[in-house]
């Protein structure tokens, strides 16, 4: 199944605007995080465990249980304070 990914803010200015991917059927916003990671190079470095990454899957704030689909918008982007 193909899905798009997009960046946002300094995960961004490190892996570009986004990309689409080819996952498995069956996959998690966590799954594909891990498989971004291990791309290795910028992915490691910015989808780490260690770092603080939200993501969205269709434009709603999910947690890494959250089940991908066919044709699924993901974004990944660090926490955003505001003031």
């Amino acid at each position: 199944m193909k899905i798009q990914v997009r960046y946002f803010a300094s995960l961004r200015e490190a892996l570009g605007p986004g990309e689409t991917v080819e996952l498995p059927e069956v996959s998690t916003l966590g799954g594909l995080r891990d498989g971004l990671a291990a791309r290795g190079g910028p992915y490691a470095d910015v989808l780490a465990r260690g770092r603080a990454v939200r993501c969205a899957l269709n434009q709603v704030m999910s947690d890494e249980a959250a089940v991908v689909r066919d044709g699924a918008e993901v974004a990944f982007f660090p926490p955003v304070t505001g003031g």
